[in-house]
């Protein structure tokens, strides 16, 4: 049976209800589901279910509702089993913009022994949210390719625009950025088999206790895997949580910008995570005590459980536990900048763990207390790092409340091998450092953490019974940091071929051919002067000289035959078929004048006095520039010359259009003003936090002139034409 429908229309104000016989159940969390002998019912959009039901297998095409207060389907009550096998709901259509996507596809409030099962939900903004649940089961689901931001940076440079900050939850702060699954105040139950990938969030966790999280996939997401936030006693094992990524280009910033495979945030503490993959994120594993503690020094995320997990080739953090007291024993933290971060953590075990290839081991400033024993460190450049900082920020309450010097940390039983340094300690006292090797190359035989515990790693394991103690099987999680490569969409993950700039140069570009192995060919160029190869395989770099007087406008588009693909939206092909990719550079904009100005009197702020601010362009600049760009971004000015605070700049350019339909968009921190042939287009002069502004711009020849101011801190401003009417605000702030 098979249905198909597109519904525009707002949600009836009376949504009809579903009440059919429940079948017999099967005894709640033991054996696996049996289906239920019961008459399909047809999909309404606004259903709400109250007994067991099960929906007609088919494919609808459904918009989602505007208010989140809303849902497709609405499951309330006890004992109900809801089977969604054979049901595929879609918000937007496959290879729209995720951005698009809006509304609950299925809330689930309250009730106790509710089983979601099966079903594919994509293009929501949320695909299942659940509140005020009791032993809520969420079994093999498919909810991937749901809402996720255009992301700003840039191969090139990235944006604070950004940046993310999971950092408070006590108002329902995030669901602003929207999750594939959200629960929120749910006791018991599971969420198992479920797959959640080419998102933001795969699965967030707030007020959420008791829930077993098993044998799922929350990969290739642009911000968490998995996020909690004061969710207490879970138990997160044998799941895939790799690349979810943001933040990064290969060999110019490395930055992760607050993603990571999993977060635990606000007091989150007795969970055991353990046999996971979380490899190639922003932070492998981000744990945080909460504001609470920041403010009052109470309390912490304590008594976490990492065992036997993979976090490695994160750009930022392997592990990062901060202000908080747990247990790191027997992971694999590789590749990264910092095996551990562990800022503040106190009473911290640090056991067992394979280490390799990190900037800098473990780094714990102001610890106390924390036992670093039996762990084997490869060729990381500096091992172990403790200090106290001569100064601790004054806003803090923490460190007002309680004694913070770093002092009495225990680093016994430690193989050290080929590190360019081993110790640095500063402003710390009471630390015994014993019986460590410290070992001129690295041994022959592979770290394994099962060796490194011996029996203790036995004694991990019986503790987590019904779990194979391996960790589930990633085709990429093995491969070096540089695999990852992050669009303006989030990570690419090797299903479908892709073209990709090696760096930010526009006379000659080097192109990536990325994706399944295959062959590809040219079949269509525009703009380019010279390709250096018209034919290949899967891995081979392309060199393009775009055409004299192009630079700034070209494409090329190839053919892909091979595998089979998964586009980044879900769109699949067989083996064998034609898969067209290609790049494509639209930079309308040739050349910036730029006249940079500086002053130091707060009277004369441009928004307090917009005409003192236009008086200093009336004088002499401090410095003029012409750039093919205007894109600035700094906390500390990379040009010589331009102060820390206090200054500003304005640009002019003009441009040509060809007939088509564009916008302008300028991307600010400080406050911005643009006219487009003398008319103001865009008007954000009060200061700003990284914000997107657009304004239409037809085709044809313009005069274009920005100013530009920054008081302090972060400077960032972007003016450029792009295609399309399109208005991406990019990832909800602050940033």
């Amino acid at each position: 049976m098979s249905s198909r429908l597109w519904i525009t229309a707002p949600m009836p104000t009376t949504a009809p209800w579903v009440r059919l016989a429940a079948t017999a159940l099967c005894t709640w969390m033991a054996a696996p589901i049996q289906a239920e002998a019961q008459a399909a019912v047809p999909f309404t959009p606004g259903m709400k279910v109250t007994e067991s039901v099960r929906i007609a297998p088919g494919t609808y095409d459904v918009v989602g509702p505007e208010s989140l207060d809303e849902a497709l389907i609405v499951v309330s009550g006890d004992d109900i089993t809801l089977d969604l096998s054979g049901v595929h709901l879609r918000g937007i259509p496959i290879e729209s913009d995720p951005d698009l996507a809006t509304g609950v596809a299925l809330r689930v409030d309250g009730g106790s022994r509710v089983t979601i099962r099966g079903g594919s939900i994509r293009g929501y903004r949320f695909g299942i949210l659940a509140r005020g649940s009791r032993g809520l089961r969420i079994i093999d689901s498919d909810l991937s390719y749901n809402w996720k931001p255009r992301l700003f940076s840039q191969v090139g440079q990235e944006s604070l625009v950004d940046w993310l900050s999971y950092h408070d939850n006590e108002q329902r702060e995030w669901m602003r950025f929207g999750a594939a699954i959200y629960l929120e105040d749910v006791t018991g139950g599971e969420v198992r088999g479920t797959r959640a990938v080419q998102g933001m969030n795969g699965l967030l966790m707030t007020g959420t206790d008791s829930v077993r999280v098993q044998d799922n996939d929350f990969s290739y997401n642009s911000g968490l895997g998995i996020g909690m936030y004061r969710s207490s006693w879970n138990v997160i094992v044998t799941n895939l949580l790799d690349y979810n990524i943001r933040g990064y280009s290969e060999g110019i910033y490395q930055r992760g910008q607050d993603s990571a495979g999993l977060l635990m945030y606000a007091q989150s503490s007795h969970n055991t995570v353990a046999y996971n993959s979380a490899t190639h994120s922003g932070d492998g594993f981000f744990l945080w005590a909460g504001r609470h503690t920041m403010d009052t020094g109470e309390g912490g995320a304590n008594d976490n459980l990492l065992f036997y997990n993979d976090f490695s080739y994160a750009p930022a953090n392997a592990v990062e536990v901060t202000f908080s007291r747990n247990r790191v024993i027997g992971n694999y933290l590789r590749g990264s900048r910092y095996g551990i971060w562990g800022g503040y953590s106190w009473e911290t075990l640090i056991q067992g763990n394979c280490f390799g290839g990190n900037q800098y081991g473990v780094a714990i400033e102001h610890g106390q207390d924390n036992v670093i024993e039996g762990n084997r460190f490869d060729g990381d450049s500096l091992v172990v790092s403790f200090w106290s900082r001569e100064s601790e920020p004054a806003d803090w309450g923490y460190s007002r409340y309680r004694d913070t010097y770093s002092r009495n940390q225990r680093v016994a039983g430690n193989i050290f091998a080929a590190s360019s340094e081993v110790w640095r300690l500063e402003r710390t006292r009471g630390n015994e450092i014993v019986s460590n090797l410290v070992m001129d190359s690295i041994p022959a035989e592979a770290c394994d953490p099962r060796a490194l515990l011996g029996n203790a790693f036995d004694d991990f394991a019986s503790s987590l019974p019904n779990v194979e103690p391996e960790l589930p099987y990633s085709p990429r999680s093995g491969l070096p940091r540089s695999a990852m490569v992050v669009d303006a969409w989030g990570p690419h993950d090797g299903m479908s071929p892709k073209l990709w700039p090696l760096d930010a140069e526009q006379a000659v570009v080097r192109l990536r051919v990325l994706g399944p192995a295959g062959s590809w060919r040219l079949i269509e160029r525009r703009g380019v002067a010279q390709i250096s190869v018209l034919s290949g395989r899967t891995g081979d770099t392309l060199v393009v000289e775009p055409s004299p007087g192009a630079l700034g406008d070209w494409a090329v588009e190839l053919e892909y035959v091979g595998e089979r693909t998964i586009s980044a939206r879900g769109t699949e092909s067989v083996a064998g078929s034609s898969v067209p990719f290609g790049f494509e550079r639209f930079e309308a904009i040739d050349d910036w004048d730029i006249s940079f100005v500086a002053w130091d009197e707060p009277a004369r702020d441009p928004d307090r006095d917009p005409g003192a601010f236009a008086q200093l362009f009336e004088s002499e600049a401090i410095m003029t520039r012409r750039e093919t760009r205007l894109d600035y971004q700094w906390f500390t000015p990379r040009l010589e010359g331009i102060p820390g605070e206090r200054w500003g700049l304005e640009a002019t350019s003009n441009v040509t259009l060809e007939p088509g339909e564009y916008s302008l968009r300028t991307i600010s921190d400080g406050g911005v003003r643009v006219w487009v042939d003398g008319a103001l287009v865009v008007d954000n002069w009060e200061p700003h936090g990284t914000v997107v502004d657009y304004a239409p711009i037809s085709a044809g020849q313009h005069e274009l002139r920005v100013r530009y101011y920054q008081l302090e801190g972060w400077s960032e401003i972007r003016t450029e034409v792009v295609r399309g009417s399109g208005r991406s605000p990019g990832s909800a702030g602050p940033h």
